[in-house]
């Protein structure tokens, strides 16, 4: 999802790729009057997505210069501005529709076929002549000159594509089905044809030829795999809306766009009308065999999830964001459990995000766009564990996922080796193969499901892991590194020196608004236990290398009033504007509140301005920007100040035994008491 260029990335990835409408000028434009008619062109630009690969990064609308990297060279999209010497200002309408449906340029030739003219051969005279209409009278002219490709022999010589025309090219415009209702044929022409879905959802030939162009056969939308990406398949969806909703926002309840549809839905399908939305999805479900329906998803198997390698790894690393069950968070993480895209024949796709993370649609209906982290870091054997037991949980059932394949895509997008373990990256995983792992992976568990198996002693809904990520793993997110070393250590808090029970029981008390647990219990050892895994590399001076937070200047003043509009802009999506943490349709919350009964009390240290200031800057926004699990990089430290001011301070529990805390002086000037 992170590939620039998206929808023009799949495009280089397919096949050839194209030089566009190349402008030769001959007979002058016709003129155009009619605004109706250009605005209804505008629309069908907006169908036909073609400004997303006629536009560079940072340039011009529809000026061209896009580069495209291929096999077979590199080549540049062209000016279909109405320009007439650089442009296609000099296109009479006849040429125009040549070039759109049969691919052939005004001076004579051949367009390669990724300029997906073999789809847009079924685009209605009318509206041929409504894009016209748009392009010569609303699209303004720039005067660009088009880039020479840079096509190694034999690919440079075009004559070869009239052959492939004759062929290939299906050259005849869409003709509605009498059996089907207006609905369905509204659907087929658009998907067929300027939508040209199976450009990338359908698989191609040895001459790179789309194996069909229509539903009259089953290759049609079967699914394509153009390294580095795999288009699924579309004839096996059920929910007409499920697909309203992908193709609008970026995500339904199941699933979310990436890679290249991510822009397809920002430049495209976000803007269709409701009716077209309604028919393409209305088209998709009829392709689909009788009775097809979602997977059944099961309930998690926590013996796979806490008995193999790729269950505590994605325990560790992706359980926080889709959830132990798979489920996700509805418009934020997708959901894993019958999945499509996790759960295609090929992995190209989920291999390629796992390694590159990505992004969320950028749409007018989504409020926020949510990024997923790069786990390049990871091995190539750990990320092929973690896929594996994705495809095969919940209800799942996929092929497993090689270290080879990761290996060879990470070749393929030229990025660095996994780098060596360090104690600054301790691993769930590894826990099998110490002698007490039973123990460990207890106090892991313990550490990410507090609440849960700790009923009697959390008193709110949090779990040690929201605070200290990804079970006290994650460099600056309060991580336990070397932490039990440091006990019996003095505590100018309690005015005496504690144990390492002590302090897990001032946590229960407090960040937990509950009761302490036994120093002898069995949990308490694991805990403790997990914890002593968790080593220290040190600096030169000797301090821990990622532990605690971020260091904020406490110079800095708090404003409330501005934490609480920044607050409402970054956080609430997640933890509610009522601070009381979103929930799932069953009522279950999937962030953690951050004030309110449910929330930490007045003596958790995070109830202090700075101290969660610290957290804030270092960890959040989560899944707002790329760079997740540190150093975000989203907030400035002021803005972590005024946030972090605004919620500590909102109403939550009262701590009784505050009266007891540094009785020998010492209170920090933004504790709350």
């Amino acid at each position: 999802m992170v590939v620039t260029g998206g929808v023009r990335a799949r495009f280089a990835a397919a096949f050839f790729c194209a030089q566009f409408l190349v402008c030769a000028p001959s007979v002058a434009a016709t003129a155009v009057d009619d605004d109706a008619l250009a605005t209804r062109g505008e629309y069908l630009a907006r169908l036909g997505d073609c400004g997303a690969c006629h536009t560079a990064e940072g340039g011009k609308y529809m000026a061209g210069g896009l580069a495209f990297k291929t096999p077979t060279g590199t080549i540049y999209s062209t000016n279909i501005t109405p320009d007439a010497g650089t442009g296609i200002g000099g296109y009479s309408l006849e040429q125009f529709g040549r070039a759109l449906r049969k691919g052939v340029a005004a001076d004579g030739h051949n367009l390669y076929p990724a300029m997906p003219y073999p789809s847009f051969a079924k685009i209605a005279d009318d509206d041929v002549k409504a894009l016209y209409a748009y392009f010569m009278k609303r699209v303004a002219a720039v005067e660009q000159a088009n880039k020479p490709n840079e096509m190694r022999f034999p690919f440079s010589i075009r004559w070869g594509m009239a052959v492939w025309n004759l062929v290939f090219l299906e050259d005849k415009p869409f003709v509605a089905d009498p059996a089907r209702d207006a609905l369905w044929n509204r659907g087929a022409y658009i998907v067929q044809g300027l939508g040209h879905c199976g450009t990338c959802h359908t698989p191609r030939g040895l001459a790179m030829q789309e194996k069909a162009m229509s539903d009259d056969g089953k290759y049609y939308l079967a699914g394509s795999t153009l390294s580095p990406w795999r288009s699924i398949g579309l004839r096996n969806l059920a929910s007409e809306a499920d697909i309203v909703q992908l193709l609008a926002t970026g995500a339904n309840n199941y699933a979310m766009a990436f890679g290249p549809m991510t822009e397809v839905i920002h430049f495209s399908t976000q803007h269709f009308t409701d009716e077209d939305l309604q028919a393409v999805a209305h088209y998709l479900v009829s392709l689909a065999p009788a009775g097809a329906a979602r997977p059944t998803v099961l309930a998690v198997d926590e013996k796979a999830l806490y008995g193999s390698r790729g269950g505590l790894g994605y325990a560790q690393f992706c359980a926080s964001c889709h959830r132990r069950d798979g489920q996700g968070a509805e418009k934020v993480f997708p959901a894993l459990a019958g999945n499509p895209s996790l759960l295609s024949d090929d992995p190209t796709s989920v291999v390629h995000i796992a390694l590159t993370g990505g992004a969320s649609a950028e749409t007018a209906r989504s409020e926020h766009r949510f990024n997923m982290p790069a786990y390049a870091t990871l091995g190539d054997d750990e990320i092929a564990e973690i896929l594996s037991f994705t495809r095969n949980s919940w209800g799942n059932h996929a092929s497993a996922v090689t270290a080879a394949q990761v290996k060879a895509m990470r070749e393929e997008l030229a990025l660095a080796p996994p780098p060596a373990k360090t104690s600054l990256t301790p691993r769930f995983a590894d826990l099998l193969a110490a002698p007490d792992a039973e123990r460990l992976i207890l106090g892991a568990r313990l550490m990410t499901e507090t609440k849960a198996l700790l009923p009697k002693n959390v008193g709110d809904v949090l779990n040690c892991s929201s605070c200290h990520l990804n079970g006290g793993t994650v460099p600056k997110a309060s991580p336990y590194f070397g932490l039990t070393g440091l006990f019996p250590g003095n505590n100018p808090r309690a005015g005496r020196v504690i144990s390492i029970e002590d302090r897990l029981n001032g946590c229960f008390k407090r960040s937990e608004n509950g009761a302490p647990l036994a120093a002898d219990s069995e949990e308490m050892k694991a805990m403790v236990a997990f914890m002593a895994t968790l080593k220290a590399d040190k600096q030169p001076d000797g301090k821990i290398v990622g532990r605690g937070t971020a260091k904020i200047d406490r110079n800095l003043k708090p404003d409330p009033v501005r934490g609480e509009k920044l607050y409402k802009a970054e956080c609430g999506v997640c933890h509610g504007d009522d601070g009381d943490g979103a929930k799932d349709s069953k009522g279950e919350r999937l962030f953690p509140p951050l004030w309110g009964d449910a929330s930490f009390n007045i003596g958790a240290g995070i109830a202090r301005t700075y101290t969660a200031a610290g957290f804030v800057k270092a960890n959040m926004p989560i899944a707002h920007v790329a760079n997740f699990p540190q150093d975000q990089g989203g907030l400035s430290d002021q803005d972590a100040v005024d946030i972090a001011e605004y919620f500590t301070h909102q109403p939550r529990p009262d701590f009784p035994e505050k009266v007891g805390d540094w009785p020998k002086g010492g209170k920090p000037s933004d504790a709350r008491y």
